[in-house]
């Protein structure tokens, strides 16, 4: 707790008249893109599994949520004690199989109680989609909405059900690619995004964290493949698609390999 005292103490003296000019300029507004970008530096880390990569990017984080308690305290809102006991508050009423005298089996029932908990803290959000932020990246809200509405009850039978609306998303997406349509083409493709958040859901699968780890494969084996045409000192955009296409599989049978 001594540490934490002397961070807050140090973000007062940055934010004071005589402290660095950058932390007096900002307000809750110019921070929010940098929450975000520690927020993702400190994903990246725990990826990594480096402890002290890790210690690192949350202390990152932590200060973002110092500069704001600073900020509001400045403005007599509140303050970094408010922010704890509000949280603190909230965690012992939403494990009342903890703190109370609620039974539970396993985790399921824990998510269970914890949504009808929610609602019963929060009685203005009459929409099943209250609540999810407008701000979340695309596929992350795709696949909390298709949530939602499982949870309402909107969801199909069984898995034929499944594929066989996902052939006719991408039918209608071919469609569009024929009628040279673009902005039909572009609506038609973010129903067939939002289909495959979808299918993620029912398979029990988190597709913002699926898609990150195949965009890092991806980079991973495009690494490996520029590196074999170098070795053949020869450069990827002067190879045909075929030559590019047996390069690219001979990558993938080493990484399996």
């Amino acid at each position: 707790m001594e540490d934490i005292e002397k961070l807050i103490k140090t973000v007062e003296k940055l934010r004071a008249p005589n402290g660095c000019p950058w932390d007096r300029e900002q307000t809750h507004k110019t921070l929010k893109r940098y929450l975000i970008e520690e927020t993702y530096e400190a994903i990246d880390a725990i990826d990594s599994e480096n402890s002290t990569a890790i210690m690192e990017e949350l202390g990152d984080v932590l200060l973002q949520v110092v500069l704001h308690a600073q900020i509001a305290s400045e403005d007599k809102r509140f303050n970094i004690n408010d922010i704890a006991k509000v949280i603190n508050e909230k965690m012992i009423s939403r494990h009342p199989h903890v703190f109370g005298d609620v039974t539970v089996k396993n985790t399921e029932e824990v998510l269970v109680n914890w949504e009808a908990l929610k609602k019963k803290e929060k009685p203005e959000r009459k929409d099943i989609f209250d609540g999810i932020p407008v701000a979340l990246p695309a596929l992350l809200k795709a696949y909390k909405i298709s949530k939602k509405a499982s949870k309402d009850g909107f969801d199909w039978e069984n898995e034929k059900d499944i594929w066989n609306a996902f052939e006719k998303e991408l039918k209608e997406v071919k469609d569009e690619i024929k009628s040279g349509n673009k902005e039909k083409l572009s609506e038609e493709f973010g129903d067939l995004l939002f289909m495959m958040a979808n299918i993620a859901r029912w398979y029990k699968i988190e597709p913002e964290e699926a898609l990150s780890n195949g965009s890092n494969k991806f980079m991973r084996r495009y690494k490996m493949l520029s590196e074999s045409v170098k070795e053949s000192n020869k450069e990827i955009k002067n190879l045909t698609p075929s030559e590019l296409n047996k390069i690219w599989d001979e990558v993938k049978l080493k990484e399996k390999q």
